[in-house]
């Protein structure tokens, strides 16, 4: 099937749910078929995640012309109750501090070099 992404196996440490709120967070008027495509989701999942957090409010939309802008709820607290008092905003900022580690690493690996003191 063209276009579909290939599915990772495996687990991961950051769920579906908070890769897309990273890339809405990154662009507000994302396409879905971007969103899917830098999370590695089909465009059908990209909008189930996309319904679910706006139906417990953590995002919204405002249609525009034929674009979505996107609006997201920085103080909406997270879900889990092992996160009890996070905040939506508090995950995008460790989100989007690796996003911007990984993108100005000096190799492009993204790799920080830890250093050993004596």
């Amino acid at each position: 099937m063209d276009g579909v992404p290939e599915p990772h196996t495996g687990w991961t440490f950051v769920t579906n749910h908070a890769r897309v709120l990273a890339v809405i967070a990154d662009n507000h008027s994302a396409r879905i078929r971007d969103i899917a495509a830098h999370c590695r989701l089909t465009e059908r999942a990209v909008q189930k995640i996309i319904a679910d957090l706006e139906h417990d409010g953590y995002l919204s939309h405002v249609r525009e012309g034929r674009t979505n802008t996107y609006r997201i709820e920085p103080g909406k607290v997270l879900r889990h109750p092992a996160e009890a008092g996070l905040t939506v905003a508090s995950l995008l900022s460790l989100l989007v501090q690796d996003e911007a580690i990984r993108s100005t690493a000096p190799d492009g690996t993204g790799e920080i070099a830890q250093t050993s003191r004596s």
